[in-house]
């Protein structure tokens, strides 16, 4: 029987529970101080006191042990918007960008999407293997142990299909994150079908959603519901084609305007809906009564000088909220989910706590996987992070660093940083 243990933490912070926190309770925190935790096949059988530990478990050593020096521990990070698989660079369009030109027309020129889709079509297939492998070990280096990931970037059926190929050869790694693959063949209309977008939204539909269900490719679908992108009634029929064929449902929301994606997204219940900087109340009520776990991505907005979502609202109607990255190659390249935790709180007004909950726990819950992870608790797989700083709040205090000291992913050290 394989274990670990880490003795010596100066304060384990967790949310606790398996259903995702809403409302006052997305802001409470379990804190110890002078912890330990013990796992044993990959699964937690004590997260307490470090004086009851060393009680409860004298002459037991553990096959790896940990000494957190007292550092602070907190569950391993849930991920759950991401889109890792592409290639290419988009570097150039920054300094456009800033100089004050909008996505639309540099899209227009040949960039946005449509440039990342050209450079990862014509990439092959080792170029494409060893740059995700790569993006998806930095994320488990900076604490995610969990990831959502989309596909996106090939739209074509083959190419579709190939990047939720990969994200299943990789997803069986114990040194990467745990995947949790998405089908976002919605995501732009692709060049070839700009003069018959009808078509493209029956190959999505009929022929792409089904088969990434049919050969267990992806857990969830996705659509870019967004004026100019995929209409309300377009994504309607890729979504219903989703849940006829057994997946979850996501849905990129409101994120350039009030689209209609997000009422939606509650109209479907959907588990979750992404972005949402330009809903209103109406919106937020329909998401509470739906269940349907609300999505912030703070780092894109930041980056794209937009407004924020409306967290502090959702919170306050019971919306349950997770914090994503939105790892992308246009509006937020970065593979560091705790980057977004400063920007969570102060461009969001969430608490510290509350940003905690949305990174682990109510991801986690999004996902499917609250009962799993998101969590240090008895019976959740052992998933945590040993930090370097003496407690959680330090993520969005001492930000712009990595803090991440020792990743463990099921009961394994799956990362440490070099001494």
């Amino acid at each position: 029987m394989s274990s670990l243990e880490v003795r010596n933490i100066g304060c384990l912070a967790t949310p606790v529970g398996t259903t995702a926190r809403r409302g006052k309770e997305q802001g409470e925190i379990r804190r110890i101080a002078n912890a330990a935790v013990r796992a044993e096949n990959g699964r937690f059988v004590f997260v307490g006191g470090d004086a009851d530990y060393a009680r409860e478990h004298a002459g037991k050593a553990a096959e790896i042990s940990i000494d957190a020096a007292g550092r602070a521990v907190i569950p391993g990070l849930v991920d759950a918007h991401t889109h890792p698989v592409w290639l290419g660079d988009r570097g150039a369009e920054i300094g456009r960008r800033l100089a004050g030109e909008t996505y639309a027309t540099i899209a227009a020129e040949g960039g946005g999407i449509n440039a990342t889709v050209r450079a990862t079509r014509a990439g092959s297939d080792a170029a494409l293997s060893s740059t995700v492998r790569g993006r998806l070990r930095a994320m488990l280096a900076h604490g995610t142990t969990t990831a959502e990931a989309k596909s996106g970037y090939g739209l074509t059926v083959r190419d579709e299909i190939r990047a939720l190929e990969l994200l299943r050869s990789l997803g069986g790694d114990p040194d990467l994150p745990r995947l949790v693959p998405t089908v976002l063949a919605a995501h732009e209309i692709p060049p070839e079908f700009q003069h018959d977008r009808g078509e493209w939204v029956r190959l999505v539909a009929e022929e792409i959603v089904p088969r990434a269900a049919r050969e267990n490719l992806a857990r969830f679908a996705d659509v870019f519901c967004e004026q100019g992108v995929f209409t309300v009634e377009e994504s309607r029929t890729i979504l219903e084609s989703a849940r006829q064929a057994g997946l979850g449902l996501r849905v990129h929301a409101d994120e350039l305007a009030l689209s209609g994606g997000a009422r939606l997204a509650a109209e479907l219940r959907a588990a979750s809906a992404d972005h949402l900087l330009f809903i209103g109340a109406g919106e937020i009520a329909a998401l509470a009564a739906a269940g349907t776990v609300a999505v912030v991505l703070p780092g894109t907005a930041w980056w794209m000088r937009s407004r924020r979502a409306p967290a502090r609202d959702l919170v306050a109607a019971g919306v349950p909220v997770a914090i994503a990255s939105d790892a992308n190659p246009g509006t937020c390249f970065t593979e560091s989910l705790p980057s977004v935790a400063a920007h969570a709180c102060l461009d969001s007004g969430l608490s510290v706590e509350e940003t905690l909950t949305g990174m682990t726990l109510n991801a986690a819950a999004s996902l499917g996987l609250a009962a799993e992870v998101g969590s240090l608790e008895p019976g959740k797989r052992a998933d945590l992070v040993v930090l370097d700083a003496p407690d959680d709040r330090h993520l969005v205090y001492h930000w712009g660093v990595n803090l991440a000291a020792t990743v463990v992913r099921d009961g394994r050290i799956a990362w440490s940083r070099p001494s």
